[in-house]
């Protein structure tokens, strides 16, 4: 995989795939510019080296990037440019125009539909728009679009020093892992967090599981009962996983309530005990010992998705908790991951107290899986 040093970039045209996917409050403003820091390094040093610089990304689905732009200029201290037609209406003339140092900004790849469709033709007209192209959104690299796969095959391709860095570190996770290691997966998406799950549990030495997963298997596994049903696929996911494992760790108590605003008490997690018009909104404070009992003793920690609804105060101990925990082992590398633990860490002033915090979670854990991710095979095509 070729990296930024491998080019000569002077006069040159080069697309740069950013992850801007940054969280919004209802005004629109940016709630939490990390992703954006991250993505500075790559940019100054293709500014240093006289790049044409067009940058691209995805906010949602169709989110303008205006506030981003805003946030450019700010850190970079110069023009930033926000180009607004879709791909196939920008002609190569207009990206030539005004100042060399102008940076470019391409409106939100998603308003294109050829981006999440990775099509050929749209792959080619994003293309013509640049010499070079630079993959610097590890935290989409597990997606088949066309910014990610489909315009390296057509032009000379490398990986940003945020995407590199990314690799480097989570492939000696990959490879070496100290030992004992600690994985903690949380969060709600349990469609894109359970192959993950099942490749993780044969690598690790404990796997403590919270959140809305942990409720789907416990669903399953009939702990939980008289509540909807996963599909048949995760469902059948489920099944294998063996809960006499001394490895897995699920929830044996947990906070609940009858809705997000009402009283909310302790459950323990058994057959019949939680109702089924209860909602699961944090772990408990069982659950929050033994965890933390495991975290004290591991040497490496990986943790992605948050245990319970953190964003509302009182369902936030469990996540706050084991979070301060992990910072509290000093001994052990800390990595952490995905959009919602990032947000967790922020709220929790953790984030600087982590080893590597990714700017990806299913990114991530794909690769942490062992998975070839398809934005990292596209760089190594050339």
């Amino acid at each position: 995989m070729k990296t930024l040093k491998d080019f000569n970039f002077k006069n040159k045209k080069v697309l740069v795939r950013c992850d801007f996917n940054v969280p919004l409050n209802e005004k629109g403003e940016i709630v939490d510019d990390f992703r954006i820091k991250e993505s500075l390094p790559t940019i100054n040093y293709l500014i240093k080296k006289q790049a044409k610089i067009i940058l691209m990304s995805h906010l949602g689905e169709n989110e303008t990037l205006e506030r981003v732009r805003e946030c450019l200029e700010k850190y970079l201290n110069q023009p930033v440019k926000l180009i607004r037609e879709k791909v196939e209406k920008i002609k190569k003339e207009e990206l030539e125009k005004g100042d060399r140092k102008e940076i470019i900004l391409l409106e939100n790849l998603r308003i294109n539909k050829g981006e999440k469709e990775n099509n050929p033709d749209f792959s080619k007209k994003l293309a013509l728009l640049g010499d070079i192209y630079i993959n610097d959104a590890f935290s989409v690299c597990h997606r088949k679009h066309a910014s990610i796969v489909g315009v390296p095959e057509i032009l000379p391709a490398g990986a940003g020093f945020l995407l590199e860095k990314e690799v480097k570190i989570l492939s000696k996770v990959l490879k070496n892992p100290w030992r004992p290691l600690v994985v903690i997966i949380g969060g709600v998406k349990i469609e894109s967090k359970l192959k993950t799950i099942e490749n993780l549990f044969k690598n690790c030495d404990h796997l403590l599981i919270g959140g809305k997963i942990a409720e789907s298997i416990l669903i399953v596994k009939g702990i939980c009962i008289g509540r909807p049903w996963p599909s048949s696929e995760i469902v059948e996911k489920i099944e294998k996983l063996d809960l006499t494992s001394t490895k897995l760790h699920l929830p044996i108590d947990s906070l609940v309530s009858l809705d997000e605003l009402g009283e909310f008490y302790v459950r323990q997690a058994g057959p019949a005990k939680i109702r089924k018009d209860e909602l699961l909104l944090d772990i408990g404070p069982e659950t929050i010992q033994i965890f933390s009992k495991i975290i004290k003793e591991a040497k490496m920690i990986i943790w992605a998705g948050p245990l319970g609804h953190f964003e509302v105060p009182k369902f936030e101990r469990g996540t706050k908790e084991i979070g301060e925990q992990i910072v509290k082992n000093h001994k052990a590398f800390k990595i952490a991951g995905g959009g919602d633990t990032l947000s967790a860490l922020s709220k929790f002033n953790l984030r600087d107290k982590f080893d590597h915090v990714s700017t990806g979670g299913g990114a991530m854990l794909e690769f942490l899986s062992g998975e070839t991710l398809p934005g990292l095979k596209a760089l190594e095509w050339k």
